[in-house]
């Protein structure tokens, strides 16, 4: 958490930063899961930002130089816009200052994100883009190319779901609602998924995540919009923080999948 649908709701949500120059960089943490570069300051002052962008669970804010900022939020991150006269608070790490009189401030309080700076020409050729797999939301994730890599795999389909490897965006609370409405049991082993069972599967990807995006993501425990407004999907949760839940005669039962919770209905998810 957050997730791809949070990720791609707060890349929405800069657009009010599109075009505005950059006039100051404060960093007041200089390590966060990795070092901020050197640099950084530097190639960002007065710079203007030209596009916004999501790849996977990274924000990705390109630069008229042609530099990226790239951004991860980790489990706690957010970002947020605030106005001039704005006073730091704690876990403010990291604070953009546009002559527009906007400021876009990086909050962390566990520290778990990152921010990078990269020549964009270079920003599929980094470590934390290249290994990553399809997006979850691309039409270039096709059940053949899943059917493909996980005919022979042992590893059940809800561990297979958060393998960014595989397919990028979805994490823990999203892959409980993704095999719930597609009635794929989460203990069900890659190998053992039909190809049939696959398109039932990225169907409901794409449902799941299109909505979660809809209502502006979901809010857990702390993540919020850019404008501090909270997500609500989670009020469309079916199962996910749902047990002991009646639905249709099963009931929600949870269980830890290597070291996640899961949440799931035994009886529907039946993988018919």
């Amino acid at each position: 958490m957050p997730e791809l649908p949070e990720v791609e709701t707060t890349v929405k949500g800069l657009t009010v930063i599109l075009k505005q120059k950059i006039f100051n960089v404060k960093i007041h943490t200089s390590k966060l899961r990795f070092k901020i570069p050197n640099n950084i300051i530097n190639i960002l002052r007065n710079s203007k930002i030209s596009n916004l962008r999501r790849i996977a669970k990274f924000i990705i804010i390109d630069l008229d130089t042609n530099y990226s900022l790239v951004i991860h939020l980790g489990m706690s991150g957010r970002l947020k816009i605030a106005d001039k006269g704005y006073k730091r608070i704690k876990h403010d790490h990291f604070l953009l200052y546009f002559l527009s009189k906007k400021i876009l401030v990086y909050h962390d309080p566990r520290k778990f994100g990152f921010i990078d700076i990269v020549q964009t020409k270079d920003l599929l050729k980094q470590k934390y883009i290249l290994s990553l797999g399809i997006d979850a939301l691309s039409p270039d994730l096709t059940a053949q190319i899943i059917f493909n890599k996980i005919s022979k795999s042992e590893v059940p389909i809800k561990q297979i779901l958060l393998n960014q490897k595989l397919i990028a965006g979805i994490g823990n609370i999203y892959a409980s609602e993704i095999l719930f409405d597609s009635k794929i049991s989460p203990l069900t082993l890659g190998k053992d998924l039909k190809i049939s069972l696959i398109m039932k599967l990225i169907k409901s990807i794409r449902k799941i995540l299109k909505n979660a995006i809809k209502y502006g993501g979901s809010t857990i425990r702390d993540y919020r919009s850019i404008d501090g407004t909270l997500g609500n999907f989670q009020s469309n949760f079916k199962v996910y923080d749902k047990e002991g839940k009646k639905i249709r005669g099963d009931e929600v039962k949870k269980i830890v999948q290597y070291g996640r919770s899961t949440f799931y209905c035994p009886k529907l998810q039946n993988n018919k």
